[in-house]
C-alpha cells in the first residue's frame, strides 16, 4: 500500500484532532494538510519505529502549535465570563471553598484508559468546553507545551493559566461523571 493510501485512511482522525486543538475547520485542514505534506517530504523519517498513526500525531501536534502560534492574535481570551465559570464554581463548590457534593467513585481510572470509547468520550467532553478552556486545557495537556509558553503566546498571567486549567478539569470532570463514571451513564458499556 502507498503511503499516500496509508495517510488518507488517517485524514479523518487527524481532521479530528486538530479541529479539537484548534476549534476552527479551516485551521484544523491547514494543519492536516501541512502534516501530510511533511510526511510526505521527508518518508524517511517514519522508519516504521512507531506505528504511523503515532507519527503522523507527533508531525500534527507541531503544526497545530504552529497554527496556535500563527493565530494567537485572532483569539481572544477575554469572554466575559461568558463560559459560565463562576456558575461552575457556585455549583461545585460551598462558599468556605470544599465541593459542595464530594466526587463520585471513579473506580479505577487506569483501567479505563485503556478504553478506546473511554477516549471518544472524553474527547467529546473536551470538544464541549468553552473555546477559551478548551484551548488552554489542550495546549497544555495534549500539546504537552511549558506553561511558561502557553502564557506567552496567550498572553496570559500563570495564575490566570492556572484558574484557566482548574476550570477546565472541573468541566471535564463534570461531564466524564455524567457520560462516563455516573451510575447511570450513557456511553459506558
Amino acid at each position: 500500500m502507498s503511503l499516500e493510501t496509508q495517510l488518507a485512511e488517517h485524514h479523518a482522525y487527524l481532521l479530528r484532532f486538530a479541529r479539537l486543538q484548534l476549534r476552527n475547520d479551516a485551521w484544523a485542514e491547514d494543519a492536516v494538510s501541512e502534516t501530510f505534506v511533511a510526511a510526505l517530504a521527508k518518508p524517511q523519517s517514519f522508519g516504521n519505529r512507531s506505528q504511523l498513526k503515532t507519527w503522523l500525531v507527533g508531525i500534527l501536534k507541531h503544526k497545530v502549535i504552529d497554527q496556535l502560534r500563527q493565530r494567537s492574535r485572532e483569539v481572544s481570551l477575554d469572554d466575559g465570563g461568558a463560559d459560565g465559570s463562576d456558575e461552575l464554581d457556585a455549583l461545585v463548590f460551598r462558599a468556605d471553598g470544599h465541593f459542595a457534593h464530594p466526587p463520585s467513585d471513579w473506580g479505577n481510572p487506569e483501567q479505563e484508559l485503556n478504553s478506546r470509547q473511554f477516549f471518544l468520550v472524553l474527547e467529546a467532553c473536551a470538544e464541549k468546553l468553552p473555546a477559551a478552556l478548551g484551548r488552554v486545557f489542550l495546549m497544555r495537556e495534549w500539546l504537552e507545551l511549558p506553561s511558561e509558553d502557553i502564557c506567552k503566546e496567550l498572553n496570559l498571567t500563570s495564575t490566570n493559566l492556572y484558574v484557566q486549567l482548574h476550570r477546565a478539569r472541573l468541566r471535564l470532570r463534570e461531564c466524564l461523571e455524567l457520560n462516563w463514571f455516573g451510575p447511570s451513564a450513557p456511553s459506558r458499556p
